[in-house]
């Protein structure tokens, strides 16, 4: 579930290239299409390198090894019929890794994991797990156990309660003999995640937690030792279990020596990065800083008053698309680099959300989606409201108990802010937001009167038959967010859309598991009878999170064509189809 994004935008006078030419704001041409923004969804993940020190990576759903010679296009490894994505806890996550020239994957239809040599002109792929007859036994976040040859992840059981599954720790034999049950290691808790070997096989860590909790509410970090059977014998809680200590490490690594490091925020609940000193039983701060340390090695300091991300050289570098000053005439993707002329991309709006819900945060990075507004004219605002990650415990803990509350004052006051400004114009506020941006989409428009039309991406309406038909991962977590019963009710929009008075288009993918789409449906059928302008775009195929190429860009275009209709009233520069907007000439 990803954070709201307020779109505004106004009319001027726009410059391109040698020629002025007069032009609204939000009407101007741009080479940023939205067929180059939809490539350029390519969802690069899991990065890694194979035996030749050639670099592997997932590109939706296929793994990809990059060209043995300059020049050449990076070769697909996964073979046809087969897609490399884990569905485990729903967003899945951890699909695969590779070892010198061995790939373990988890299949998406299946959810079966397979081996695969790389290095091999044969395409056969190795079974390792058993076939249940259908995905009701998902794999992810694996690592290998070369001291006995065998794969350790985590497993999420649906065989006997498929609205509460089993979560373990399991490993999966390499040997390829004969497909077994794999051995479970670790279980008894809620959840699991990141388990991690360390060189000599001998000790593993991993981060489990329980409900009510997130992880990144409260969670502990264990480490277990290896027996020669390949049976964790003894266990040491390193973090986590202190009564009087409420923290969330993640993230363990082993260094090469054999130390484990970690992230935790029990700094004055700022995640930093601490080191287990193991013969003595404690944790020892490696750096402590008023800011955050993640797994993209950015941080958010406290102590810039603006709050930018800042790169440390610490762990792992974010790979990012480079600018160049030519222009490429077809918008195609060069090896991954998006050839634009500097001119078009708006410097001080370079931000873009994530999706990871209402506690997930918006992005110092180059996003092609938001430029895709700017570079026509649009002004584009991407809030950090309360709660969200990124600034410390304390202020993602803004939003518990308080969720439409907090996101909708905070996005609505961003708004009036640049309003009061006059840096935008207060009658062509528009907000749009995917999953639960797509709630503070709604709640913003129909709690508020701030902003004057809206675009909803999966959002959710109905917080009560979120909560009820919610998976496993979450099934507590927007209890912990909004609260009592009388407190869904009053914070859901579809009990009131009686208060609804501006334009709205709803996006919805039909296989969406997290947000069903009647949520969708039954919004609009309500703003439709009210007599509002509103349209309803569903893809068939979709699940929560769009990620057909077709779609992206669809959605894309219809927002700002319906947007530029019913509040900017002009016409947009690109040739594009406009839907059926209902109740509007």
């Amino acid at each position: 579930m990803a954070s709201p994004v307020p779109v505004v935008s106004e009319a001027s006078v726009a410059a391109q290239a040698t020629d002025k030419t007069t032009a609204p704001y939000g009407s101007w041409k741009s080479p940023i299409t939205a067929d180059l923004v939809s490539g350029s969804e390519k969802r690069l993940e899991g990065f890694a390198v194979d035996t030749h020190n050639h670099l592997v990576w997932l590109d939706r759903a296929v793994l990809v090894r990059e060209a043995e010679e300059p020049g050449d296009e990076p070769t697909d490894v996964t073979p046809i019929g087969f897609s490399v994505r884990s569905t485990a806890q729903e967003y899945g996550g951890g699909a695969f890794n590779l070892a010198g020239n061995i790939v373990v994957f988890s299949n998406l239809e299946d959810q079966r994991l397979y081996k695969q040599f790389l290095s091999s002109q044969d395409s056969t792929l190795v079974s390792l797990t058993p076939n249940y007859g259908g995905p009701i036994v998902r794999y992810a976040d694996g690592v290998f156990d070369s001291r006995l040859n065998r794969y350790v992840c985590v497993r999420e059981d649906h065989r006997g309660n498929s609205a509460h599954p089993t979560t373990e720790i399991v490993s999966i034999d390499l040997r390829g003999e004969s497909i077994q049950e794999p051995k479970v290691l670790v279980s008894g808790n809620d959840f699991y995640a990141f388990p991690r070997m360390d060189r000599k096989g001998e000790r593993l860590a991993w981060i489990e937690w329980s409900h009510p909790n997130m992880h990144w509410d409260k969670a502990e970090l264990w480490v277990g030792y290896i027996s020669e059977t390949g049976d964790v014998y003894k266990r040491v809680c390193v973090a986590g279990a202190a009564p009087s200590l409420i923290e969330s490490p993640t993230e363990p690594k082993w260094s090469l020596k054999g130390e484990l490091f970690f992230i935790t925020d029990r700094n004055r609940g700022f995640w930093n990065i601490y080191k287990w000193i193991e013969e003595r039983c404690e944790v020892r701060t490696v750096y402590s800083l008023d800011a955050e340390f993640t797994q993209t090695t950015t941080i958010n300091s406290a102590s810039d008053q603006n709050y930018r991300h800042h790169l440390i050289v610490l762990a792992f570098v974010s790979v990012i698309p480079l600018l160049r000053s030519s222009m490429v005439t077809d918008n195609t993707l060069d090896q991954n680099m998006w050839l634009l002329d500097s001119a078009h991309i708006a410097l001080e709006e370079v931000k873009g959300s994530s999706v990871g819900g209402p506690t997930d945060e918006a992005h110092g990075i180059l996003n092609l989606n938001i430029q895709y507004w700017t570079s026509r004219g649009w002004a584009f605002v991407d809030v950090n409201y309360g709660g969200s990650t990124g600034y410390g415990r304390e202020y993602r803990e803004r939003l518990l108990g308080s969720w439409g509350i907090v996101d909708i004052n905070d996005c609505c006051c961003c708004a009036k802010f640049l309003v009061d400004d006059g840096t935008v114009d207060g009658e062509r506020l528009c907000i749009t937001g995917c999953s639960a941006g797509g709630y503070t989409t709604l709640a913003s428009l129909a709690f508020r009167e701030t902003f004057k039309a809206g675009a909803s991406l999966f959002g959710i309406a109905d917080l009560k038959s979120l909560r009820d038909g919610m998976h496993k991962f979450e099934s507590h977590y927007i209890s912990n967010l909004v609260g009592t019963e009388e407190a869904l009710f009053e914070r859901s929009p579809i009990n009131f859309v009686d208060k609804f008075s501006c334009p709205i288009i709803l996006f919805q993918g039909l296989e969406d598991k997290v947000v069903h789409p009647e949520q969708a449906h039954k919004i609009y059928t309500a703003l439709k009878k009210k007599g509002l302008p509103v349209a309803l775009v569903e893809y068939d195929g979709e699940p929560h999170g769009f990620r057909k190429a077709e779609n992206i860009k669809s959605t894309l275009e219809q927002q700002m064509v319906f947007f530029a209709r019913t509040v900017g009233h002009f016409t947009v520069a690109d040739e594009i189809i406009p839907i059926q907007i209902d109740n509007f000439d």
